[in-house]
């Protein structure tokens, strides 16, 4: 080995065999290999001094038997060498833009499956895990993102991380499914706050349709928060009444965002005296409710709003709990760019909330039931479900019995009392509300700690509106579920529900035999036919139904309504 190659090996960081080796011809001049080491660092300087002494030895005709004798202290001095040499730093090939695709797909890909987002289009935005990096990313003014911070929000819910960032874009519309209580309200006024940007005198630029009153107020509530600082002008049709001083062009003008029912909007729009022209964000909250078909369907109201909509850049966003066939059909007829996003497994029940399934026997045994767990001791507040008004009058008059603060809310108490109910329900003056399935969507209650179903609901997936108003925003609730032999239509589904979510439900509920599509539909078209709520002897029953004059060829009359959500 010459000194050409000691010297190559020391500047390359190799480090040399333990086995005796002579200096042979040296090919390089000392001078050179000493200037070489002079301009290495100043800490490095002794070592490398020591070595270059060592060829200049070789060079002058030194034998190399002493370096044969003793090599220890020479292969030592290489291996310290070695190690304090600076790594000769190497030129990286700069990846592929095919490449850096890849890997940014597979992080996008973990983070969804992370939080069990499931997504569905082309060209869908990623999905952004706070509320600063999606203030930098889509301009988001800090007063919105402070009212975020306010409102109780610390950092986005899975649909908001994914389904705010699809309605900033600029050329996607939305279906969203999220469990009961993970923040569908927000992941869309967020966006319309940001996209309208401030109070503009043009009129409704922003249109948010929902089933009911309560729930058109619960979302006036929570986009008020929100707008706070922002001075978007709200509002909320409320009464019909004289509505042309109303809802004069001079009146509507100075507003930018309308939230109501999809009946009261067709009112308006039938009498000429509403403008949706100029809509930027057509809202459909509780999509699956409004897209249903049956008695109290709402599909010819929402045709005719959308096609009011007729802002050629208007763009739309559909929001619920659950995820039905109808819609999803709908929208990939009428909606381009469409991006679907859901949370979790469609159609489930929250895992938040305790489930339980309790045969009673038949109707008497319901009352009997409730009172039992009033015994035992309640923790208000607490919802109870029934199928129908007069069931929930009922039900009332019973319990009023029992000496608990109990109230009933449906559509037959007018819009003062409904809101009287639902704010003393919310301060803690109401312990039990007995309600109907207009309170089963979208309504929230904090800190609902039981929902009882009195009556089976007629639906898979009423059952999971209605537990849903339990164990919200990452609370714990129960849900009880009292059932008959009559109620065996969908008892196999909802025992599979418990079992998906993780609760426990007897083998024989899930072996039960699956009903045909036809008859489960018409459970949803029409209640089924039930024993009245009642304690009172036969004969009495029949003397009240006759002093109300109700009676006819010996069967009771009751008056048609339609239900005005």
């Amino acid at each position: 080995m010459d000194s050409k190659d000691i010297f190559r090996k020391l500047t390359c960081g190799a480090s040399f065999k333990r086995t005796n080796f002579t200096l042979k011809k040296p090919g390089v001049a000392a001078w050179k290999i000493k200037e070489e080491i002079k301009t290495e660092p100043h800490s490095l300087y002794s070592d490398h001094e020591k070595v270059a002494n060592w060829v200049n030895a070789t060079e002058k005709g030194d034998s190399s038997e002493e370096i044969k004798d003793e090599p220890e202290e020479e292969l030592n001095l290489l291996e310290n060498l070695n190690e304090n040499l600076p790594e000769r730093r190497k030129k990286t090939k700069e990846l592929s833009k095919k490449v850096k695709n890849q890997l940014a797909t597979e992080a996008v890909n973990r983070l969804r499956n992370k939080y069990k987002i499931s997504i569905n289009g082309a060209d869908a935005p990623p999905p952004v895990e706070t509320f600063d990096e999606m203030a930098q990313k889509f301009s988001l003014r800090m007063i919105v993102t402070n009212n975020l911070t306010i409102c109780g929000y610390r950092d986005p819910t899975p649909i908001q991380m994914q389904a705010m960032p699809v309605m900033f874009s600029k050329k996607h519309s939305l279906l969203a499914c999220a469990p009961t209580g993970s923040g569908k309200t927000a992941a869309f006024l967020v966006p319309i706050i940001r996209d309208l940007e401030g109070p503009k005198a043009e009129g409704f630029r922003a249109l948010i349709v929902c089933p009911t009153r309560e729930l058109a107020r619960q979302i006036l509530r929570e986009c008020s928060r929100l707008c706070e600082g922002v001075n978007l002008k709200l509002h909320m049709i409320t009464k019909t009444q004289k509505a042309e001083e109303m809802y004069s062009p001079e009146k509507t003008q100075r507003f930018d965002v309308l939230i109501s029912t999809p009946n009261r909007i067709c009112f308006l729009l039938g009498e000429g005296l509403l403008d949706l022209t100029k809509i930027q964000w057509l809202v459909i909250d509780e999509a699956d409710k409004l897209f249903e078909e049956g008695k109290n369907s709402f599909r010819k109201q929402l045709d005719q709003i959308v096609e009011a909509c007729s802002n050629p850049h208007r763009r739309m966003a559909l929001f619920s709990a659950t995820h039905t066939p109808t819609v999803g059909k709908w929208t990939k007829q009428h909606l381009k760019n469409c991006i679907k996003v859901s949370v979790g497994v469609r159609n489930s029940a929250t895992d938040s909330v305790e489930q339980k399934l309790l045969f009673v026997g038949t109707e008497a045994g319901k009352l009997l039931a409730v009172r039992d767990l009033i015994k035992e001791g309640l923790q208000p507040p607490v919802l109870v479900f029934v199928q129908s008004k007069e069931r929930a009058q009922q039900l009332l008059a019973e319990l009023l019995y029992d000496g608990i603060n109990v109230e009933a809310i449906h559509a037959d108490r007018n819009q003062n009392e409904r809101d009287v109910v639902v704010r003393e329900f919310r301060e803690g003056k109401i312990w039990v509300l007995i309600c109907t399935e207009l309170m089963s969507r979208g309504i929230d209650f904090k800190g609902v700690n039981l929902v009882v179903n009195y009556d089976f609901p007629p639906s898979s997936i009423s059952y999971v509106h209605r537990i849903g108003r339990a164990g919200r925003a990452g609370r714990r609730g129960q849900a009880i579920t009292l059932f008959t032999s009559d109620d065996v239509v969908n008892l196999r589904n909802i025992a599979q529900i418990i079992r998906n979510s993780g609760g426990t439900v007897p083998e024989y509920m899930l072996a039960l035999k699956r009903r045909s599509k036809k008859v489960r539909r018409q459970l949803m078209k029409t209640a089924p036919k039930r024993a009245d709520i009642t304690t009172l002897p036969r004969f009495m029953q029949r003397g009240k139904r006759q002093r109300k004059g109700g009676v006819k060829d010996g069967r009771v009359v009751k008056k048609k309504k339609i239900n005005d959500f």
